[in-house]
């Protein structure tokens, strides 16, 4: 199967942020503790392999097992689950919303660079073992990022459907009862039809949607089930027992406001170097977590209080519930990571753009509570193209890069390929210019108003070209409309709403024409080390 890959930088749609971090700009050094190569690996093990006792091992170990309650669990992450316990064993991670029916296609993308970097590395480092791991992010309170999911409409490839979970919704979405969800079902079957291959993801949706209780069940149910054979552990951080290890941290938070203050300086040296804030640290970057009710924890004059209730706890009060019911203290973006990185033997967090960009303000944070920094890995991003739009792309003469242009640059440059008239008056302004070089000879002869003039009546005439050959284009585009739609067409069906793929369309959309084979195919043409975004023909 052909696989063809485009740097990041030449697509358009990553940071100067993640672009010079792919290019190991000097400059971003600083900022994190080692480059994802194979070779670093090995200095992270050691690393990580101080820091993580024998004890921790077997405490995680059997919590994220009490996690998975009554549900199937495969032979590979009964071994994995195992395995934590020794010191040998390290996780790469990655964390994702709890998004319905996994939400975007990089969902999956996530896991299976994930998964194929624990290979990879085993492959590497035979005497060591890689477990995946999937961060649940059960405390989210965001309801409104994860209650829906794209499909295609009406079989039309170039227009989408949101297929949408409506309900109140207050406190940590893994909490959430599934209460609504079989409305959803019911739509699914509509929009599915009766396939054998729309049958299987109707189970997958049922399975874990409707026999489930919660949406953090719900979650793990249906990971569990799409890669069962992979040994992915899953893991709920919002858990009393993990959230122990987290207490000296969030005491931090309310003695000294340290996250704030270490992430504060970090995020000046970003910025003065041309990169954006990608989260803004507050004085104390904590919510207050209890059954529907996750809120900023806010120090005032007096005393800490909860926003939005009548919560509130003087510094000695709120220390000791830090101590006395952890699982109430939920940590922000920004500490999150700490978190996972205390209760994980974790060498690698594997990301999107805009995750990474906010791991680059923690590094001197970690320095300060000394928890090892991981090494940070852009999560594989991928075009899926059915083999039928790559021939049609070949007979206009279009290449898959050019459609990662915004269309109107992709039309403009296609017009120019296939117009039978020169559309460049690029000869015709050397040849103005040129006329105007004798006129300003002749102007150096006299006074200065007679430059000012000829200058001034250079530069009309110049616009005056920009115009006529801006009026060429638009006229040449409307003669040659007709051959221009396809080309249109091709990319709305592969740029869904003028953006990534993957940003838009879920794995149903696939899965309805390639069956479980799809998984397969994803997993087979992505190679986490491979820093560019690949493109996958199916």
């Amino acid at each position: 199967m052909p696989i063809k890959s485009i740097p990041y930088k030449e697509t358009g749609y990553f940071s100067k942020l993640i672009c010079d971090y792919l290019a190991e700009e000097k400059s971003l050094i600083p900022f994190y503790n080692r480059f994802p190569n194979l070779e670093n690996f090995k200095l992270q093990i050691e690393e990580k392999q101080n820091s993580f006792n024998i004890r921790q091992r077997r405490l995680l170990s059997k919590q994220i097992m009490l996690q998975y309650g009554y549900n199937s669990i495969s032979q590979a992450t009964l071994t994995n689950l195992d395995l934590l316990k020794e010191n040998t064993t390290f996780t790469i991670t990655t964390g994702h919303q709890l998004n319905l029916f996994t939400g975007p296609l990089y969902f999956l993308y996530k896991i299976y660079s994930t998964i194929n970097l624990c290979e990879k590395l085993k492959e590497h480092y035979p005497n060591f073992n890689f477990v995946p791991v999937y961060w649940m992010a059960t405390e989210d309170h965001d309801f409104e990022e994860i209650n829906y999911f794209n499909t295609y409409k009406d079989n039309n490839t170039s227009r989408l459907e949101k297929v949408k979970w409506d309900r109140n919704s207050s406190g940590a979405v893994g909490e959430l009862n599934t209460e609504g969800l079989n409305k959803v079902f019911e739509k699914l079957k509509t929009q599915f039809g009766n396939s054998e291959n729309a049958k299987e993801l109707l189970k997958y949706f049922s399975d874990a949607y409707l026999k489930n209780d919660n949406l953090a069940d719900a979650t793990r149910h249906l990971a569990n089930t799409l890669f069962f054979e992979s040994g992915l552990v899953i893991v709920d951080g919002n858990d009393e027992v993990l959230k122990k290890h987290f207490i000296p941290y969030a005491e931090k938070e309310i003695n000294e406001n340290l996250s704030f203050k270490k992430v504060s300086e970090t995020t000046k040296k970003l910025t003065d170097l041309g990169h954006s804030e990608q989260v803004h640290p507050r004085e104390i970057n904590l919510f207050y977590l209890n059954e529907n009710i996750r809120e900023r924890i806010i120090e005032s004059e007096s005393d800490f209080y909860v926003n939005n209730t009548e919560i509130s706890f003087s510094k000695e009060e709120i220390l000791a519930e830090i101590n006395d019911n952890p699982q109430c203290f939920s940590p922000n973006a920004l500490l999150r990571p700490l978190y996972q990185e205390a209760v994980l033997p974790n060498l690698c967090y594997i990301g999107g753009g805009g995750e990474l960009a906010y791991w680059f303000q923690l590094k001197d944070y970690f320095n300060e509570v000394k928890v090892p920094f991981p090494i940070l890995l852009l999560r594989n991003s991928a075009l899926i193209t059915p083999k039928k739009l790559l021939e049609e792309l070949e007979t206009y003469d279009v290449s898959v890069k050019d459609l990662f242009l915004p269309q109107q640059e992709l039309i403009t440059k296609h017009v120019h390929k296939i117009s039978d008239i020169e559309i460049d008056f690029s000869k015709q302004r050397e040849f103005l210019k040129q006329q105007f070089k004798d006129l300003y000879v002749l102007a150096e002869k006299t006074d200065k108003s007679f430059l000012g003039a000829v200058a001034a009546q250079e530069k009309k005439q110049l616009n005056g070209l920009d115009k006529l050959e801006s009026r060429l284009l638009k006229a040449q585009k409307r003669k040659l409309s007709e051959k221009l739609n396809p080309v249109k067409n091709i990319q709305d069906t592969l740029f869904p709403k003028g953006s990534l793929q993957e940003r838009n369309l879920n794995f149903s959309n696939f899965y309805l024409d390639n069956g479980e084979e799809i998984l397969d195919i994803i997993k087979e043409n992505l190679d986490p080390l491979n820093l560019s975004f690949t493109i996958i023909e199916v």
